[in-house]
């Protein structure tokens, strides 16, 4: 009987098995698709323009959420080819972490300080770069702390934009469309705890795509800012790197017999990206990258899916890009240049208007008063990332 029990018990642990084996085929499918579509990869552009890579929103030790620490970090940011990383510690009542935070250039990337606070409004907030206001941030409304950073040349970013709406009535600068560690934190801990198990050794990098899903809200309540007026908000990823998600079993004595990190930084640095558009000849500073995003030179780019570098979203001939605010006038057309064959989605205040297939795609423009984006896809790929956006561009304002 109890050799009866025991088979049953097999059969039904393998049995449970089946679907997580097929989700491991499913990502080498994947992978296989990535590098098959990087060898159709067009070469870039000779463009006026340089792409810099890098990540925003990073956390380490010194804001207490983390387990993170400095080496891991720079090690993290060397090996992925970051351009530029942007710190958002979480402040601290004693002392400043955004003061004690990486700042300059570390082993040759550049490294900007910051925090991330909670306001008396109940929003949170990434404050580029850092000042001393983050320590008493909860006792000021979200309007009082960005007067106060825009009056001492600093960025404001909604983070978390769904959690709060006090952001959408102040001077914000920028909205932060998609959360890495939110999206990590939603996914189902029962499929991640048996694809880790099936996938993890293999294809680490690419269970991002088993949870991963488009930020439809954010974008949503985004183009709802950017399409009232002359209000112009920039978008960001925010990778919220933390560097302790995960598990671990140990025995007794709490040694380690078994353990996962989801998002050690080397992996979330290489998953999503914000990608700033600095004229080639301005190096990359602190002044430069806070100036480039400020004025939208930039988009998001889920980089695991296949490096963007060459996409490019201007209208004609002009010498305006992304992020720039164009007169209309009759004949005006948006040019997208993109490095492997993609679906591009034309986007009118959030709404899809056009879409067309190709490394290149001209868009005419006919209604004024409005923001323009786009987004790509890599139809090519299979599932899990088919029907994912590889590229989510800033807008162009068409007044």
């Amino acid at each position: 009987m109890k050799k009866k029990l025991a088979i049953v018990i097999l059969a039904i642990v393998l049995v449970s098995q089946i679907p997580f084996a097929f989700r491991r085929y499913r990502l080498s499918r994947l992978q296989t698709a990535i590098q098959r579509a990087a060898e159709q990869r067009m070469p870039e552009s000779v463009s006026e323009y340089r792409d810099y890579s890098g990540v925003i929103h990073v956390h380490t030790f010194l804001g207490g959420h983390s387990e993170g620490n400095f080496s891991e970090l720079i090690a993290a940011a060397k090996a992925n080819l970051l351009d530029f990383v942007i710190m958002t510690e979480h402040p601290q009542p004693d002392f400043s972490t955004a003061a004690m935070t990486l700042n300059g250039t570390v082993a040759g990337v550049l490294f900007i300080n910051g925090n991330e606070v909670v306001t008396a409004s109940g929003d949170r907030l990434l404050f580029i770069p850092g000042s001393d206001i983050a320590n008493r941030a909860n006792s000021e409304t979200t309007e009082e702390l960005v007067a106060k950073q825009k009056t001492a040349g600093g960025l404001s970013i909604a983070a978390y934009p769904t959690e709060s709406h006090g952001w959408q009535t102040s001077s914000v600068d920028g909205v932060e469309i998609y959360n890495l560690f939110t999206d990590a934190r939603a996914a189902n801990k029962l499929n991640l705890f048996f694809d880790g198990i099936w996938s993890y050794r293999s294809y680490a990098d690419l269970m991002f795509a088993n949870f991963f899903t488009r930020p439809s809200d954010n974008l949503k309540l985004w183009d709802e800012q950017n399409s009232q007026g002359d209000r112009r908000l920039f978008a960001v990823a925010g990778n919220d790197a933390h560097s302790n998600i995960g598990f671990t079993l140990t025995d007794a004595g709490g040694k380690p017999l078994l353990g996962m990190k989801l998002d050690p930084y080397q992996r979330s640095f290489q998953v999503v990206r914000t990608h700033v558009i600095i004229p080639k000849d301005e190096p990359l500073s602190r002044e430069s990258l806070l100036a480039a995003l400020a004025h939208g030179h930039c988009y998001v780019s889920f980089d695991v899916f296949g490096n963007p570098k060459g996409f490019e979203f201007a209208v004609g001939t002009s010498g305006k890009i992304i992020g720039d605010e164009v007169a209309f006038q009759n004949g005006l057309e948006l040019s997208v240049n993109v490095p492997l064959p993609s679906r591009i989605v034309l986007l009118r205040n959030g709404e899809p208007i056009a879409e067309k297939t190709g490394t290149r795609a001209e868009f005419s423009v006919t209604v004024r008063g409005a923001a323009y984006r786009v987004e790509c896809y890599l139809d090519s790929l299979p599932t899990p990332a088919r029907g994912k956006p590889w590229i989510v561009s800033n807008p162009i304002f068409v007044r």
